[in-house]
């Protein structure tokens, strides 16, 4: 079997972020392995302290693309990111309308590439690209 990838970011605000990706991919909040009837329950089994943080746990329904965990931290970004996420739509169209809806929802556009893409950053200022 091959290995699955999921991708993690460290957040200042996971539900936030959580809530504006859920937005952007279509994903879903993950439920919590069993046998926990809680996400809060399931890190608490962890021995995690309450103010290490919290976190979200996001999954694509039709389960094609990655995992997304955003994990809350104590320091701020200081650097670009070396990955980046592009979120895929049909057609130049459809690019302009997911920008629109994102930018209602806290993002921002950095660069327009007309007929091609717009790199965006999302409330927390990591960049992403919408491209058809």
């Amino acid at each position: 079997m091959a290995a699955r990838i999921e991708l993690t970011f460290d957040t200042r605000n996971a539900v936030r972020l959580a809530e504006f990706w859920k937005l952007a991919l279509g994903y879903e909040d993950e439920p919590p392995p069993a046998p926990f009837a809680t996400r809060d329950e399931w890190v608490a089994s962890f021995g995690a302290d309450e103010d290490d943080g919290g976190g979200a746990w996001l999954r694509d329904p039709d389960g094609v693309g990655p995992r997304l965990v955003l994990l809350d931290v104590p320091e701020p970004k200081v650097a670009k990111n070396r990955l980046h996420i592009d979120v895929r739509v049909d057609g130049w169209a459809g690019v302009l309308a997911k920008v629109d809806e994102l930018k209602k929802a806290g993002g921002a556009v950095l660069a327009t590439f007309d007929g091609h893409h717009v790199v965006m950053a999302d409330p927390e200022g990591n960049e992403f690209c919408v491209a058809g």
